[in-house]
């Protein structure tokens, strides 16, 4: 799977320190649909430039689809990270506080032939311009990113409706121009599953088919919430069985016409989603 088919498709995303490179291994070890290396939040100043230098080995030495946080533009080290994989092979850069389309596009153009952007939203202009970044040409899949956000906007990030309007933009976002649904930020305790669990399955009942994980140990829960239920999956399968050429049929009591059945589509793919 290349760079631009992982940030299409991927519904798991493991962060992993660019300064621990012991780590990185036992990253891509954990199950995870795209590993993250990061070079942001995760990586004090003084080890930016060891982290750098760890990602990029890392890349010439491992073939396997993976994304890299760079630290966001108009920081010290934002040319620096886009110069260093601008001579990598193909990768999925995440672009931290996106919001401007110009410089989102010269990132995109920066990346070598058959990356890809995922752009995280952490401002509320980002999310105002959820849709001008979802249609920049490179830009496969948007982000969120809860907790800086929930800062800007002074609220409790783990309070779904302070979020809420956030994220149904970036739903409607994506939706609009053919991306994949959005990434939700990431649950701060990594010891918690109930808790990941509740809060991958809120984001996807509103549209989301991704999940920021900052553990290993939340992968396979956040996998497994958002995978569609049994029941549902089922339903699907009865729609798609039942689906003709005459147009609109009748399954379970109810009506199945175009719209029913590309919902049936979606689920019986995400329900095959690796």
């Amino acid at each position: 799977m290349n760079a631009r088919t992982a940030a299409g498709t991927a519904s798991t995303w493991l962060f992993v320190p660019g300064d621990r490179p012991e780590r990185f291994p036992k990253a891509a070890a954990a199950g995870a649909d795209l590993v993250v290396l990061d070079l942001e939040d995760a990586v004090a100043p003084a080890r930016k430039q060891d982290a750098r230098r760890n990602v990029v080995d890392w890349l010439a030495d491992h073939d396997a689809p993976c994304a890299v946080r760079i630290n966001a533009a108009g920081t010290p080290w934002y040319a620096d990270d886009v110069a260093a994989l601008a001579g990598a092979r193909p990768v999925v850069v995440m672009a931290p506080k996106s919001e401007d389309v110009l410089t989102t596009n010269d990132l995109v153009r920066a990346l070598p032939e058959g990356s890809a952007v995922a752009a995280l939203v952490e401002t509320a202009l980002g999310v105002r311009r959820g849709h001008d970044l979802a249609a920049v040409e490179g830009v496969l899949r948007l982000v969120l990113g809860t907790y800086d956000l929930a800062a800007q906007l002074g609220v409790d990030p783990d309070h779904a409706p302070a979020i809420a309007p956030a994220r149904g933009a970036l739903v409607l976002a994506s939706a609009a121009v053919g991306l994949a649904g959005p990434v939700d930020g990431v649950t701060g305790d990594v010891h918690d599953a109930d808790q990941l669990t509740a809060d991958v399955s809120a984001a996807a009942a509103v549209g989301f088919a991704g999940k920021l994980c900052i553990h290993p140990a939340q992968v396979a829960p956040a996998a497994a919430a958002l995978a569609p239920p049994e029941d549902e999956v089922a339903w699907a399968q009865r729609v798609l069985a039942a689906t003709d050429d005459e147009g609109v049929v009748v399954v379970d009591g109810q009506m199945v016409d175009a719209p029913v059945v590309a919902r049936a589509r979606r689920i019986a793919a995400a329900e095959n989603h690796p």
